[in-house]
């Protein structure tokens, strides 16, 4: 399992942020980049969070300076979550954390299978 928690599902390689405007539409060339996120289903919110964070990068460093923070991030299976990017930590890598569908595979439920 994930150095997170037991109870979440988790990713770790490379991916692709792509910089999005206000709007969530693409406002810059993508940037490469490698992380590390996991997320669960919160009961309290109703939706899955995610969180991590990525490697030192110089050019997710200068998007973040010029203001980029909602991010699309897309793994190179071609799963993909929205994020926010948070300012970079002691060690250069950004923190990102987002709600609803992750950049990576999770197993699917069907809510009828859980009721008696």
């Amino acid at each position: 399992m994930s150095g997170f928690d037991d109870d979440e599902e988790e990713y770790r390689g490379e991916v692709t942020l792509t910089p999005l405007d206000g709007a969530g539409r693409p406002s810059a060339e993508p940037i490469g980049a490698r992380c590390h996120v996991a997320g669960h289903f919160s009961p309290l919110t109703g939706d899955y969070r995610w969180s991590g964070r990525l490697s030192p990068s110089p050019e997710v460093t200068a998007a973040y300076e010029s203001g980029v923070r909602a991010v699309l991030v897309r793994t190179p299976d071609g799963h993909e979550g929205t994020g926010t990017l948070a300012e970079a930590n002691l060690w250069g890598g950004h923190p990102i954390n987002g709600s609803g569908t992750p950049p990576y595979p999770v197993p699917r439920i069907d809510p009828s299978e859980l009721l008696d």
